[in-house]
């Protein structure tokens, strides 16, 4: 049963309804099969293209992000409305934002903080995917421990010098701006003095290297920044607010994690068909295959419970908070105990094509999002009230 299946008020389910009828219609008449060939086997860079292409189609038809202020291209959505256009574009397995991390994680803190010439400049572009965007968050020595950041910003008259390193930075091959946090000042307390910047990825002195995947993909880079001068302008906040703004960047992210539950149980739905067509073992092989696949859907739909709770929450007017952590290790650990699942169940049929770059893939879960080892420490901390790690001297 669906949220939207729950006890609400007839005019609102009819008018959710009138919703999800429009959009599955839409779906219906322009996610054609050849527009879907283009995106998933069209090669990388005709895929980016393809579905770069898709993602301007969904949002002139204002699909694009729906929760956003209509001011900036959304529809004002309320959750449920959410939850609906989430589903449906599950169903038919429609790609999403181009621009994900930005609309998803970026556009929210532009929102939040930025200023009015910002919101104009930067928010439409986005969504549109005519630009793209990165997050230039981690470096080799700050991971998911963000508030140990060495990029250093030194303020020169109306410029910001940047000379540091980020790394696992998502699109750094492709991306024309970049939400990037550096170092403003080195002392006191780690949390304070990082400032948020919002850079154009053209500026001299920046320097992208891909990261090639054990699956062979391109999807991350390394950046390396050499005395860049980035306009005052390009300030997102305050100068040391950076680390409210990062905040706020990443509740939306592991908030949107409640959503994932789709993606999911749309895994499970084609591992279910791929072992129904590549046929039962025998004998006691035969029982541990069906045990194993129970074991998934049980996993899956727990996932589902935690994720529909949350929002539960969120329609009830609360905001996010540490179950969203919760969530994010359900998640992790359900889609990589599919891939796994996968391989066990459908033998050597596994080690080639999707269900081999899915496996490879996964591996990279407990780690993106905020490592498994911190979402539990938050778990811990604020959701199972156990003492606090204890800081090191500064922190």
């Amino acid at each position: 049963m669906t949220l939207t299946e729950q006890r609400i008020g007839y005019d609102e389910e009819t008018r959710l309804e009138d919703f999800r009828l429009e959009l599955r219609t839409w779906l219906a008449e322009h996610l054609t099969p050849e527009v879907t060939e283009a995106i998933e086997h069209g090669g990388p860079q005709a895929s980016f293209a393809a579905h770069r292409a898709w993602n301007a189609i969904l949002v002139d038809a204002g699909y694009g992000a729906i929760s956003w202020p209509t001011e900036y291209g959304g529809r004002d959505a309320t959750i449920l409305e959410q939850l609906v256009y989430n589903e449906e574009m599950s169903r038919v397995g429609a790609p999403g934002p181009v621009n994900a991390i930005g609309v998803a994680n970026i556009a929210p803190a532009i929102m939040a903080y930025g200023t009015e010439e910002q919101k104009q400049r930067f928010l439409r572009p986005m969504l549109r995917g005519d630009e793209i965007w990165s997050q230039g968050m981690s470096e080799p020595d700050a991971g998911s421990d963000l508030a140990s950041l060495k990029c250093r910003g030194v303020i020169d008259g109306d410029h910001f010098v940047i000379n540091g390193q980020k790394t696992w930075n998502s699109n750094g091959d492709r991306a024309d701006w970049c939400q990037l946090y550096v170092r403003t000042d080195a002392d006191g307390p780690k949390h304070h003095g990082i400032t948020a910047l919002l850079v154009d990825m053209g500026i001299p002195g920046i320097e992208y290297r891909p990261i090639v995947s054990m699956a062979g993909d391109q999807g991350f880079s390394e950046l390396f920044f050499t005395d860049a001068r980035i306009p005052r302008s390009a300030l997102l906040g305050e100068v040391g607010n950076g680390w409210a703004v990062a905040t706020n960047t990443l509740s939306h992210e592991r908030a949107g994690v409640a959503s994932m539950y789709l993606q999911v149980r749309r895994s499970f739905e084609r591992l279910r068909s791929a072992v129904a067509q590549h046929g039962a073992g025998e004998g006691a092989r035969a029982q541990i295959d069906r045990d194993r696949l129970v074991s998934c859907y049980i996993e899956v739909r727990n996932l589902e419970f935690l994720a529909k709770r949350a929002l539960g929450a969120a329609i009830s007017g609360r905001a996010p908070g540490a179950e969203g952590s919760v969530i994010k290790l359900a998640w992790s650990r359900t889609s990589q105990s599919l891939a796994r699942s996968a391989t066990d169940l459908l033998g050597m049929q596994a080690l080639d094509g999707p269900w081999a770059r899915n496996l490879l893939s996964s591996c990279s879960l407990t780690i993106a999002g905020g490592t498994s080892e911190v979402v539990k420490n938050i778990i811990g901390e604020r959701v199972l009230g156990l003492p606090r790690e204890p800081k090191s001297q500064g922190s």
